[in-house]
């Protein structure tokens, strides 16, 4: 196993059974209380909602998830604190002290394109195991995949040209800037501040240098002098600490004449960090290939994010890299994914019987049964739509799918052209036993930009992309008609 994946986790994913709610813990020991421990169930981790404006997921955080389960377990001090709170019987603890989860997890691979409502992680084993994981399972999953969404999005509005992931500084503690340089890379940036992110997962490093190593030196000029003598390689230079178009980019051209006259061979890059972007990079663009320097590297930072660099874009700035931070790292504009993690089924010692949430808002009304999802596509393999089946269904290879709408199951809905399907969900754990080696993130991250350069354009625009089709199958869309019409069977 790759030693980037397995020894150098930034941190011990073990010793954390108490990453949960207090109520996943006074369920489980309710249901151990009424006998009912190892009654078996099937849960669905989903999300209801995109953030605005945005047509598609990108899933991450899973290899997250699996690490975490691998090391599942209650160890000496955590019953101890659980003893401490006064709650819990000692033959629960006890129960909590022998515990060893034996899961069976079925999963989109991570960097799938999903949509809402459509199961991402299927979890099943006992109440008692289900429910400890629902905490940790959000937790990881909702915000790996919402920067790596968000990532995705930004990367679209920069057209091709490089994202540089600059969040570390502004990031929601440690675990936030690691994770969140993970799933920003696995979105589709192409290198990240975060030397730990780049130990860890392999992922490229980037920078350039502070305004602060310009105003230690005499002068500007020196400074650009001294940093290309030490980076002459990759040396790229700030050229607003005083004034941009005065000082910063007269003097980044005489120090890269300089180090062209003296033999060596680089290309040409600075860095704007404030001012009018579009304005001051066509200047700068001038200026350096009015003086010889063909092809520059102008990188554009300073609270970027995607609807900012698409109006760069339109205004015909001569950026072609960009540094993200802020808005990337916490996903400012939307701070959270709406994921869920809901019952879809309960075994009652012969077959497994569908459950179904059933609320007064009919978009909340989950779906039932344990399910597989399928994917179809057409001749130039670009994705359909998606449709729900119950586990136990077969169905056929053929160019019209008919399914059922998931809010109104009564209504049909065709999917046509299909020239193939597949099968998203995948057997991650059985028995307890993870069954898949992690993947490297740069695998992870190629998966996804394959993904996304499938999907039409019309699901990748920036402003009220067109919606995917997520379907029901017509058996699941008639037992979900049958239980909104009667609540009991549910």
């Amino acid at each position: 196993m790759n030693e980037t994946l397995s020894g150098q986790r930034w941190f011990k994913r073990e010793g954390l059974a108490l990453l949960t709610d207090f109520y996943q813990l006074t369920m489980m020991a309710g249901q151990w209380k009424e006998g009912r421990a190892d009654t078996r169930v099937s849960f669905d981790y989903f999300y209801r909602n995109l953030p605005p404006h945005t047509g598609f997921a990108v899933t991450a955080g899973l290899d997250l998830l699996l690490d975490y389960l691998d090391q599942l377990r209650f160890h000496p001090e955590d019953v101890a604190y659980l003893r401490s709170l006064g709650v819990f019987d000692e033959a629960f603890l006890d129960f909590l002290t022998d515990f060893e989860p034996n899961y069976d997890i079925n999963a989109m691979p991570e960097g799938t394109i999903a949509f809402p409502f459509e199961p991402i992680v299927q979890v099943e084993g006992t109440i008692m195991e289900a429910q400890l994981v629902e905490t940790a399972l959000l937790n990881l999953m909702n915000y790996s995949t919402l920067i790596a969404t968000k990532s995705a999005r930004i990367c679209q509005s920069a057209c091709g040209d490089p994202v540089m992931e600059f969040g570390l500084r502004r990031a929601h503690g440690p675990d936030g800037g690691i994770t969140g340089s993970r799933a920003a890379y696995i979105g589709g940036c192409s290198s990240s501040s975060n030397v730990m992110a780049g130990k860890v997962y392999g992922i490229p490093v980037s920078g350039t240098h502070a305004h602060s190593w310009v105003m230690s030196f005499p002068s500007e000029l020196e400074a650009f002098r001294a940093f290309a003598r030490q980076y002459p390689n990759a040396c790229t230079l700030l050229v607003d600490t005083y004034d941009t178009v005065k000082s910063g980019v007269p003097n980044a051209i005489k120090v890269f004449q300089e180090m062209r006259a003296a033999g060596k061979k680089v290309r040409p890059a600075i860095r704007l960090d404030s001012g009018d972007l579009a304005k001051l990079s066509k200047i700068a663009y001038k200026m350096m290939t009015d003086a010889g320097l063909e092809d520059p590297l102008i990188v554009a930072s300073n609270d970027l994010e995607e609807d900012l660099i698409a109006d760069l874009k339109r205004q015909g700035a001569r950026i072609n890299a960009w540094g993200v931070g802020t808005h990337l790292i916490t996903s400012k504009d939307s701070p959270s994914l709406s994921g869920v993690y809901k019952l879809a089924a309960v075994y009652n010692d012969t077959s497994w019987q569908p459950r179904m949430k059933i609320t007064s808002n009919l978009e909340k009304a989950t779906d039932p049964g344990r399910k597989q999802l399928l994917r179809f596509y057409d001749t130039q393999d670009h994705p359909l739509g998606d449709v729900m089946f119950f586990q136990e269904e077969s169905w056929e290879a053929r160019d019209r799918v008919v399914g059922r709408a998931r809010i109104a199951p009564n209504h049909k809905q065709v999917i046509e052209g299909v020239a193939r399907s597949e099968t998203l969900l995948k057997p991650m754990l059985r028995n307890g036993k993870r069954i898949v080696d992690p993947e490297p993130v740069q695998q992870i991250r190629s998966h996804a930009q394959k993904q996304i350069a499938q999907l039409p354009e019309e699901f990748k625009r920036m402003r009220n992309p067109e919606i995917y089709h997520v379907l029901l199958s017509p058996a699941m869309g008639d037992l979900k008609e049958q239980m909104l019409e009667n609540p009991e069977l549910a």
